[in-house]
């Protein structure tokens, strides 16, 4: 066995003269194993908020959504009859006509984004799997029904029981000042049939419909503002924007799932690695009581030092012993957290005993929790190293500036 770790095992865990080493030395672990524990749980909390979002966002939005780089709507003809047909590996696609209305229903108002698709929109996403009423049917005996969100419905009060309109107004187009407001105004009406619900901030303001009632309600004529494609499994989502983008020259706005939504991406992973940044910060405040500890040890151990010195130990074995000290409690109080941490973790995924305030006012009752191996490795790298760092520093200052006062020999160094 390795002597400086052999010495440092023994010192780790036999008594001192002074018993406050031992208090600091079981403090150090401690401050390390909390830091160590607090960053598996808080990471893992935020991976399953993360990935809470994703697989929710990921059933409505399509795997590529095109749209114009200038103005709102397009002529979707090149990209349907020209782009799309020449790239492999897409599934499907809908046109797409999004823009804002007032809606009234039953003396009541509220504006929406309306969204019209094409009749296949419930064949390229998961739509059907969020009605938590009626059902997804957009065109049917050559009517028009619209599926607004569970928000939406509790806004305007909609029951699909009740047979009420809802009307949607929008401003016409080419207008001139002097007119009066009722002819301003283009309207239509349209029965609901059903309502969704996935995320309040898509519930609340998302109102589905037939392609045409939207394309003549606000006057786009063939024009569309967005097509969503849906790609085959298996196909890379980077390959195939690559591919329309050098396929249209780069007049259009081609986004995968992530840039659809990269704001709310980009914030909440700046919120885990800057939580992650305090954390380590703590870490690194706790990983001091090292330093007192492997000082007083060296002070209570200074007879042990002659000795071995005495028998021929060199002064980079004794440093080693103390460095080996350090790394000990480090690893000690890293292990402790991280297997506390796991324990916990699963514990949370499998029997959910931390619940969400609000009494059922979110999609999910507890915090949700996903524990990713790379944050795992990334946290004890961190705690090595800071272990590594605290317990390096001092043993190399104390050998050169305090080997007089600790060792009472000059050749340390």
């Amino acid at each position: 066995m390795n002597l400086p770790f052999f010495i440092a095992r023994r010192y780790l865990v036999s008594k001192k003269k002074q018993h406050i080493i031992n208090i600091i030395s079981i403090i150090s672990a401690v401050g390390i194993g909390v830091g160590t524990f607090a960053l598996v749980v808080v990471l893992s909390v935020f991976n399953g908020f993360d990935g809470l979002i994703k697989s929710y966002f990921s059933i409505l939005d399509p795997d590529i959504k095109i749209s114009v780089r200038e103005g709102k709507y397009f002529d979707p003809d090149e990209i349907v009859s020209q782009v799309l047909p020449a790239i492999p590996g897409i599934a499907g696609f809908s046109e797409v006509i999004e823009d804002n209305a007032l809606l009234t229903y039953n003396n009541r108002q509220f504006i929406a984004v309306l969204k019209g698709v094409s009749d296949n929109f419930s064949r390229i996403t998961g739509i059907d799997t969020l009605m938590v009423g009626g059902k997804f049917i957009l065109e049917e005996g050559g009517a028009s029904f619209a599926v607004p969100g569970q928000g939406v419905a509790s806004y305007l009060g909609i029951d699909l029981n009740y047979q009420e309109v809802i009307r949607a107004y929008v401003p016409r187009k080419g207008l001139q000042s002097g007119l009066e407001m009722i002819n301003a105004l283009n309207s239509k009406a349209i029965y609901p049939s059903g309502i969704f619900s996935l995320l309040e901030e898509v519930d609340a303001q998302t109102v589905f419909v037939p392609l045409s009632f939207a394309a003549e309600l606000f006057e786009t004529e063939n024009r569309v503002s967005a097509v969503e494609i849906k790609l085959l499994p298996g196909i890379g989502e980077k390959q195939i924007c690559k591919a329309i983008d050098k396929q249209t020259g780069q007049r259009y706005l081609v986004k995968n799932k992530y840039q659809q939504h990269e704001s709310l991406y980009r914030t909440m992973n700046s919120e885990k690695w800057m939580t992650y940044l305090i954390l380590s910060f703590i870490l690194i405040i706790a990983s001091f009581n090292i330093l007192g500890s492997l000082s007083m040890l060296i002070i209570d151990k200074k007879d042990d030092i002659q000795i071995l010195r005495s028998m021929g130990a060199s002064s980079r074995l004794i440093r080693m012993i103390f460095l080996f000290e350090g790394w000990l409690i480090s690893i000690s109080g890293c292990l402790t957290g991280l297997v506390t941490g796991v324990l916990v973790c699963w514990i949370q995924i499998h029997f959910e005993l931390i619940t969400l305030p609000g009494e059922g006012s979110f999609v999910i009752s507890a915090y949700p929790v996903d524990i990713q191996i790379p944050d795992l490795l990334l946290i004890i790298m961190l705690v090595l190293t800071i272990g590594f760092l605290a317990a390096w520093y001092p043993v190399r200052f104390i050998t050169r500036s305090g080997s007089q006062a600790a060792f009472s020999s000059p050749d340390i160094q």
